[in-house]
């Protein structure tokens, strides 16, 4: 009876500690989210972003492409080709399957419609740039922060006297829209003449 007192405490144990130490062993290897293929996935995402917006880059990744269109453009043909000249000659054509020339033609007149859309874009923006750095103002030096004055900063009176040149322009612009979108209206909304005469 003493030999078997110290067994029930100990099963008691055992039987505590055997959940205890399963559930443990569950919370442990739950999976965990993989933060560094998140991470690149994201940087594999705003870097097709970045492409898709980016000219220069859309026209990197289409010349690889239209390479290959061109390859299989002339190899095509040159199946066409002999296939019409066996034709012909009244020899026997290949049996195997010949791909379109005019499908191919097709397809690399779009990817040098698409190049040439995306040399335009960069030229624009290109144009565009040398534009704004033209025609804005440049900074205005601080009294906060002398170090950092550039040799082509504008004073603060000059300054002034460009935005005021720039809100006048605008005002301009403006208005002439503004004459020009009454002066149709007008045309279109106006009642043709002589009819009062006619009553």
């Amino acid at each position: 009876m003493a030999a078997s007192q110290p067994q029930g405490p100990a099963a008691s144990a055992s039987g505590v500690s055997g959940p205890g130490s399963a559930g443990g062993l569950g919370t442990q290897q739950q999976p965990q989210p993989p933060t560094q293929l998140v991470g690149s996935a994201q940087g594999g995402l705003l870097q097709q972003q970045q492409q898709d917006f980016d000219p220069v880059q859309r026209y990197k990744m289409l010349i690889p492409q239209l390479k290959e269109s061109l390859q299989t453009l002339m190899k095509v043909a040159a199946q066409n080709l002999i296939q019409n000249t066996n034709i012909d000659n009244g020899q026997k054509s290949s049996d195997g399957p010949i791909q379109r020339f005019d499908k191919c033609l097709e397809e690399f007149y779009a990817l040098c419609d698409q190049l040439e859309l995306c040399l335009r874009l960069a030229h624009e923006c290109l144009s565009q740039s040398c534009d704004s750095a033209k025609h804005s103002p440049t900074l205005v030096p601080t009294a906060t922060k002398p170090d950092a004055v550039q040799p082509d900063s504008l004073p603060y009176p000059q300054y002034l006297a460009v935005i005021k040149a720039q809100i006048a322009c605008a005002k301009d612009i403006h208005t002439a829209l503004l004459d020009c979108a009454n002066k149709v209206t007008g045309k279109t909304s106006a009642p043709p003449t002589g009819s009062g005469s006619a009553l």
